[in-house]
């Protein structure tokens, strides 16, 4: 029997790389996206070059019937198994000062990180319970933890995923499903694409950007057995940010 682990934008930057590392751990990895197909396919076809199995499952994370209608032709087209790893991943950035942000900017991004988490959770949580086993790997940002100027969105966001993440540990504890966060600082992807790495290098103890398979390293071994009594838990990978 196949053990899935589904990625929520895992298309691009950190997604691709933590389902391209998922794959390499034996996982069958379902590729979510919504607005980059051409993406999708050549991470699928990365993953399956190497070696591994991974699935396309389109929807968009901000839409509850989408998610549904998908998720549910999922489980009829595989009856008798479920989603064992789901990573919370799909974000995006619309940067500014509040003063100056208007409302579609803040709600998109608050509605991407925590409409995402509540509608891809809530679907595929009662599988992991059933089977008294699973890992969801929320990935937040040091954003959400200390606060960055001209982020008040995307932090707002972020620390929300974080409360999320303590609160439903707890609930699901018992049943041996752990749920983390992992807090990444400036990661070198297309979303940090336009900041100015050289400026923001000077602020980050370490004194670079952090990589994508960085990232999916720590989130690889928070699903795996190793880690089943690490729940709760917020763990920056910031370069000493934070």
């Amino acid at each position: 029997m196949n053990t899935y682990a589904l990625i929520t934008g895992s298309s691009r930057g950190i997604g691709r790389a933590i389902a391209e590392r998922l794959a390499k751990e034996g996982y069958t990895v379902l590729i979510n996206y919504h607005s980059h197909p051409e993406a999708a396919e050549a991470t699928k076809a990365a993953i399956e070059a190497a070696g591994g199995q991974a699935e396309l499952l389109p929807f968009d994370v901000t839409d509850g019937a989408a998610i549904e209608a998908a998720l549910s032709a999922w489980d009829a087209a595989h009856e008798g198994e479920h989603i064992s790893v789901l990573v919370n991943n799909a974000g995006i950035r619309r940067d500014g000062l509040l003063v100056f942000m208007n409302e579609e900017d803040w709600h998109d991004v608050l509605r991407t990180t925590t409409e995402g988490f509540y509608y891809t959770t809530h679907h595929v949580l009662p599988g992991m319970l059933r089977a008294r086993k699973g890992r969801i790997v929320n990935i937040a940002s040091v954003s959400g933890v200390c606060g960055i100027p001209g982020q008040a969105n995307y932090s707002a966001a972020k620390a929300a995923l974080i409360g999320a993440t303590k609160a439903l540990s707890k609930e699901v504890a018992a049943r041996k499903v752990t749920v983390n966060a992992v807090a990444p600082g400036f990661i070198a992807t297309d979303m940090t694409a336009d900041l100015d790495e050289a400026e923001l290098k000077k602020t980050i103890p370490a004194g670079r950007f952090g990589t994508p398979e960085e990232v999916a390293a720590l989130v690889s071994f928070l699903c795996s057995d190793e880690a089943a009594y690490i729940t709760g838990q917020v763990i920056n990978i910031a370069g000493g940010m934070g």
